[in-house]
């Protein structure tokens, strides 16, 4: 049950991780699943290739009935409520005849997932799995080798499109932070850093491993950066190796 409606039946709805990028890291779960249901849905940009499809694609077996969630990736056009609303309609036909879905997703569905907003429109009326993925946190924290937190540390997840000054004043009270879709926000990012005195303390990492990953310092980092980057940024802890 999801707010106040009851589920009504029909097929299994799967909200379902696909992982950052290395088709190796789907969970065993999530590879059992793509073989077994016969409706396959990922997101994808307007007249683009899907990222998701893309990680998931060695793991799809042929046959399956393909839904491609063509979405705007322009900025204030996002999330686009009618894009979901008319997939939302799309899916929701596939269950009532019966046919379970899995809609891959980057990384993990509940962390700045796209999955969300289909959930929101069907997890009321169909029985619906969230199958959690490997997050874009814990890959880019293994290949910089920069741990995320430790003891008491709280970790803090910053996505950087926020406004300048507010993402200053969060991270100034942040002891531990990852800060996601670094993308064109990298050039406001490093003026906050920099400011804050905290630039030779933070790791860059764009597209955790895929193919074309990188792992720089903050003071290495590109001046443009892709939407699928991270900058990891922790204070000192007693736990850390002597100079």
């Amino acid at each position: 049950m999801v707010g106040d409606q009851a589920v009504t039946g029909g097929a299994k709805l799967y909200g379902l991780g696909v992982g950052p990028g290395d088709p190796d890291l789907l969970t065993v779960k999530a590879v059992k699943l793509l073989a077994a249901v016969p409706v396959v849905a990922y997101p994808a940009p307007e007249g683009g290739a899907s990222l998701a499809r893309a990680i998931a694609a060695a793991h799809i077996p042929d046959g399956k009935t393909e839904i491609a969630i063509e979405t705007p990736m322009v900025a204030g056009r996002f999330p686009a409520d009618e894009v979901y609303d008319r997939y939302a309609a799309k899916i929701a036909g596939q269950l009532t005849a019966g046919r379970d879905v899995a809609v891959l997703c980057e990384g993990d569905p509940f962390l700045y997932g796209s999955f969300m907003y289909l959930y929101l429109r069907l997890a009321d009326r169909f029985p619906t799995e969230v199958i959690p993925g490997v997050s874009s946190l814990g890959a880019c924290a293994a290949v910089a080798g920069a741990p995320l937190v430790s003891r008491n540390q709280v970790l803090t997840v910053l996505p950087a499109p926020l406004a300048e000054d507010d993402l200053e004043a969060r991270l100034n009270l942040a002891e531990a932070a990852a800060i996601m879709k670094v993308g064109r926000h990298l050039p406001k990012v490093r003026r906050v850093l920099d400011r804050l005195g905290r630039t030779n303390r933070a790791h860059y990492v764009e597209r955790a491993t895929m193919d074309e990953q990188r792992v720089l310092s903050m003071a290495e980092a590109p001046e443009d950066a892709p939407y699928f980057s991270m900058i990891l940024v922790r204070s000192p802890e007693d736990v850390e190796p002597p100079s």
